[in-house]
């Protein structure tokens, strides 16, 4: 993993950890529920982010190797198992 990838990652997550929290507080004090489920939006949109973050990383980086390195299926079946269970 590139290593500006993980630190963004990280970073990323670091928000949304911080943001379930806050949802947790807002469902313990009997919020909204359009209230709480706007921030439940926002928190499946900061996954995303992550994960088209480290799909880029990957690509750029994973892909790259090990095609170079003679892996071409592999890779290529990797890639086909992410697109699937995206497609789920």
């Amino acid at each position: 993993m590139l290593p500006e990838v993980k630190a963004e990652a990280l970073r990323r997550l670091n928000y949304v950890e911080g943001h379930i929290a806050g949802i947790r507080r807002m469902l313990e004090e009997e919020k909204y529920c359009v209230d709480i489920l706007k921030q439940t939006h926002a928190v499946r949109r900061a996954i995303q982010r992550v994960e088209a973050l480290l799909l880029a990383g990957h690509l750029k980086s994973c892909v790259v190797e090990g095609i170079r390195d003679g892996r071409e299926d592999q890779v290529l079946a990797e890639l086909l198992d992410l697109y699937e269970l995206a497609d789920k």
